[in-house]
């Protein structure tokens, strides 16, 4: 059997992310059990009555937080008398407030992030750039000249910046104590064949193995079942400390593809923090927040279960004239 040789800086990433999943392995177990009880799973075979205050208080949270879309406000930090800053304010706010109310993912992203911060205590997004471009015409302004026969190249058609909701098992960060102290965040990204050679190109479409599914999935399908039921985990990790993104085939054990600063933002992230629950300084696992009233949680349960108790105990009484 061959032996395969990976790269030192493969296997650097590989220890990384493998120091993350052991560092918040129960932190996962604990938020799957937390969603079993707020969604009830059981709820079919159990023959006892339960309160589920987790879901009341999700549902009354959730949009207490987030219920409408926000607006955007862009404004100089100095109010001169400048009207070329005055008017790059005004096109900004207007291209933000266009984005988030013209395109659905925004609100979902939200909500959905929102939602898990009050569950497993932690939510994520992740925000990319997309440029759409389109092959140039004589309507653009560009035309061959004399001295060449090539054909004009392509140009931008327009440009948006979809907003991604992370799964909480699929976002990840270099194990740390605060958020300040992180140097790199990566998301697991499920692409399927096609989406790999669109991506990457054909060659690694072939290359990379269709062996996984996301996790919540795997229990829908099977692996050995049609080729397109699979898909390939790709990690997209963004390095602060060396400036560049790379996407990382785990079963393959090789970069797809690096870019250093791919888009140049002024923290370097293409995410924002995360929205945590409980934190403390010595940690970035975070505490569900069921974790905090589970005994009061279960003691309603208890008095549920008594009263339901009670009630199917009662028997109907009565008293009528006989004549």
């Amino acid at each position: 059997m061959a032996t395969v040789l990976i790269e030192p800086e493969v296997q650097r990433w590989l220890t990384t992310i493998g120091q993350y999943d052991s560092e918040f392995k129960d932190w996962e177990r604990r938020t799957k059990k937390v969603l079993d009880r707020y969604l009830d799973r059981k709820a079919m075979q159990r023959k006892t009555a339960k309160f589920n205050i987790l879901w009341s208080n999700v549902q009354t949270l959730v949009p207490a937080c987030f219920s409408r879309i926000p607006k955007a406000s862009v404004s100089r930090r100095f109010k001169d008398s400048d009207p070329v800053g005055r008017v790059a304010s005004l096109l900004l706010e207007r291209a933000l407030q266009f984005e988030i109310e013209h395109y659905a993912d925004f609100r979902q992203a939200l909500t959905t992030c929102v939602q898990d911060r009050f569950l497993g205590g932690r939510g994520t997004s992740w925000i990319r750039y997309e440029p759409h471009t389109k092959q140039a015409g004589p309507d653009d302004g560009l035309q061959v000249t004399e001295d060449t026969d090539e054909a004009p190249g392509e140009v931008l058609e327009y440009e948006c910046t979809p907003v991604d909701y992370v799964h909480w098992r699929d976002f990840g960060h270099t194990v740390c104590r605060t958020w300040e102290e992180n140097t790199a965040v990566w998301r697991k990204v499920y692409m399927t064949k096609d989406a790999i050679s669109d991506r990457f190109g054909e060659e690694w479409a072939e290359k990379v193995p269709l062996d996984t599914k996301p996790e919540d999935l795997k229990k829908l399908g099977n692996l050995d079942g049609p080729q397109d039921s699979a898909m390939a985990l790709i990690y997209e990790i963004w390095d602060k400390t060396k400036g560049e993104a790379l996407w990382l085939s785990k079963s393959l054990g090789e970069f797809l593809d690096r870019k250093p600063d791919p888009l140049g933002l002024q923290d370097f992230w293409p995410c924002p923090k995360p929205i945590y629950g409980t934190l403390t300084s010595d940690s970035l696992v975070p505490t569900p927040d069921l974790v905090f009233y589970q005994d009061q949680a279960d003691s309603c349960d208890v008095l549920a279960e008594r009263i339901n108790g009670l009630i199917n105990a009662l028997q109907v009484k009565g008293a009528y004239d006989a004549s």
